[in-house]
C-alpha cells in the first residue's frame, strides 16, 4: 500500500458578506478589510499557511471579490506564485447543475468537490479568512492524525458573555466532541469553534454529498454537517488552541482588536521575524512627523504625514493629519485626510475619506444606538464609509454611520446626532 500524501489541501473560506461590519463591507468582503495599518485580515490566514509549510491553497470567494482578488492576485508576496501548488482564487459561477451563489460554508466547499477530490492528498484543512491570529497548523494536523479523527476542530476558550456568538463545543477528557451548537442563546460551554476544520478527504466527500441531499439543510458546517457527524458517531475531535485569536466580524470586535495592538500584552506579536505576517505592500515614502506633531501609543504606517496629535490609534498608509487635529482611540484607513483643528474620537474611518477642518467626529457622551443598525453600532463607535467627503465644521455624535461616497450636499445640517445615519 502506498503511503498517503501528508501534504494537505487548504481551503480558505473568504466569501462572507460581512453585514456586521456595516459600511466597511459595503464594497468588499470581510477578509479584504484593512487591519493593523498595512495588512488585510486575510493576510493572517495566508501567512499562517506559508509559515506552517503549507503551499497548496484555494481561496473561495463570493461577495464583492474584486478587492480581495486584487490583493492576493498570484500570491507572490506570500511565496505562493509557483508552478506546482500555490494559491488559486475560486468564485461561484453561472452554468450547469449546482451553479450559482453558495448557500452556506459547506455548500461553498461542496461546489468545488471535483477539484478537491482530484488533489493528491488524504487531508483537507478548511479555514475562515476573517480571523486575526498566528497558528502553526502542523500541530493541528499532527493532532488530527494521532487521534485518527474523521474531522478535527480548532477550538479555544472565550468569555461566557461572548460564547453565544460562536459555535459552542462540548468535549470529553480525550478531546472527542460530544456536542456542537451553532450560536446558542444559552451556551453549555465556553469552548468555541475557531472556524478551522481538518477533514479526511473521503469523509468530507461523503458528508457533503449527504448534506446536499438532506431536506431543509442550510448547507453549513456548524449548523448541519458537524452536528450530524457527532450524532452519527463519527470521530470528531477538538484541538485546543491557547494563543491569540480574534474574530473581527463586528464593528466592535474589529475596533477592539485594533486597539489591542497598541498594548504590550496583546498576545499578537507582529514583529516576530520567525513568524512574519506577509502582505502586498505599496511603495510609499517614510512617515513624516512635523514639529507640531505628537504621537502617543499608536501605529503609524508608511506614507503618513502627521502635523497634529495621534493618540492611541491605528493609521494605515497615506493618512494625513493636519495641524491642530486630534485623532484619538480610532482606526483610520488608507489615504484619508483629517483637516485642521478637527477631532476624531472613537471612530473607524474607511479609505480615501476627506474630513473637513474644524469638525468633530464622535462628539459628546450620548451613546444612543444607531437607529438603522442598533445591533451593529451600539458601543459609541462611529463609522465612515470609503470616499466620503465631509464638510467643514461638521459635528457628528456617537454610533453614527456616514455612508460610502457621501458628499457635503448630502448633509441636511452640520449637526448629526448620535445614532443617526447619513447615506
Amino acid at each position: 500500500m502506498s503511503k498517503p500524501n501528508q501534504e494537505p489541501l487548504v481551503l480558505i473560506l473568504a466569501g462572507g458578506r460581512g453585514d456586521r461590519l456595516s459600511v466597511l463591507c459595503e464594497k468588499r468582503a470581510t477578509p479584504a478589510v484593512p487591519f493593523a495599518g498595512k495588512y488585510r485580515i486575510i493576510d493572517f490566514s495566508l501567512s499562517n499557511c506559508v509559515n506552517s509549510g503549507l503551499k497548496n491553497l484555494m481561496v473561495l470567494t463570493q461577495y464583492q471579490p474584486l478587492s480581495l482578488h486584487g490583493h492576493i492576485r498570484n500570491g507572490k508576496p506570500w511565496d505562493l506564485d509557483r508552478l506546482h501548488g500555490g494559491v488559486r482564487l475560486v468564485s461561484p459561477y453561472l452554468g450547469p447543475k449546482d451553479a450559482g451563489w453558495d448557500r452556506g460554508t459547506a455548500d461553498a466547499v461542496y461546489r468545488n468537490l471535483p477539484d478537491v477530490m482530484e488533489f493528491d492528498t488524504d487531508t483537507v484543512l478548511i479555514l475562515a479568512g476573517d480571523h486575526v491570529y498566528k497558528m502553526d497548523y502542523q500541530k493541528l494536523l499532527n493532532f488530527h492524525r494521532e487521534k485518527e479523527a474523521d474531522v478535527t476542530l480548532g477550538v479555544l476558550r472565550t468569555s461566557w458573555e461572548e460564547a453565544h456568538r460562536f459555535g459552542v463545543v462540548s468535549a470529553d477528557e480525550t478531546g472527542r466532541v460530544t456536542e456542537f451548537k451553532e450560536k446558542p442563546k444559552q451556551p453549555a460551554s465556553n469552548l468555541v469553534s475557531m472556524g478551522i476544520y481538518v477533514f479526511n478527504k473521503e469523509v468530507l466527500y461523503d458528508r457533503l454529498n449527504t448534506d446536499a441531499t438532506r431536506p431543509g439543510s442550510q448547507r453549513d458546517f456548524g449548523r448541519n454537517v458537524l452536528p450530524n457527524m457527532i450524532e452519527d458517531g463519527d470521530r470528531v475531535f477538538a484541538y485546543a488552541f491557547e494563543g491569540y485569536w480574534r474574530d473581527t466580524g463586528t464593528v466592535q470586535s474589529y475596533w477592539e482588536a485594533s486597539m489591542e495592538l497598541l498594548e504590550p500584552s496583546s498576545g499578537l506579536d507582529m514583529y516576530d521575524r520567525e513568524w512574519v505576517i506577509y502582505t502586498r505592500s505599496e511603495e510609499r515614502p517614510p512617515a513624516l512627523t512635523s514639529g507640531q506633531a505628537r504621537i502617543e501609543r499608536s501605529l503609524v504606517s508608511h506614507g503618513c504625514q502627521i502635523h497634529g496629535h495621534v493618540i492611541h490609534s491605528v493609521l494605515s498608509p497615506g493618512v494625513v493629519v493636519e495641524e491642530g487635529a486630534v485623532v484619538r482611540d480610532s482606526v483610520i484607513l488608507g489615504d484619508t485626510f483629517i483637516g485642521k483643528n478637527t477631532v476624531i474620537d472613537r471612530a473607524v474611518i474607511d479609505k480615501e475619506v476627506v474630513v473637513g477642518p474644524n469638525s468633530y467626529i464622535g462628539f459628546g457622551t450620548d451613546s444612543t444606538p444607531n437607529k438603522l443598525e442598533p445591533q451593529r453600532l451600539n458601543n459609541g463607535i462611529t463609522v465612515i464609509g470609503k470616499l466620503a467627503v465631509l464638510p467643514a465644521g461638521l459635528k457628528v455624535g456617537r454610533n453614527c454611520k456616514l455612508g460610502y461616497g457621501i458628499q457635503p450636499k448630502d448633509f441636511p445640517s452640520l449637526d448629526v446626532a448620535s445614532g443617526e445615519t447619513i447615506e
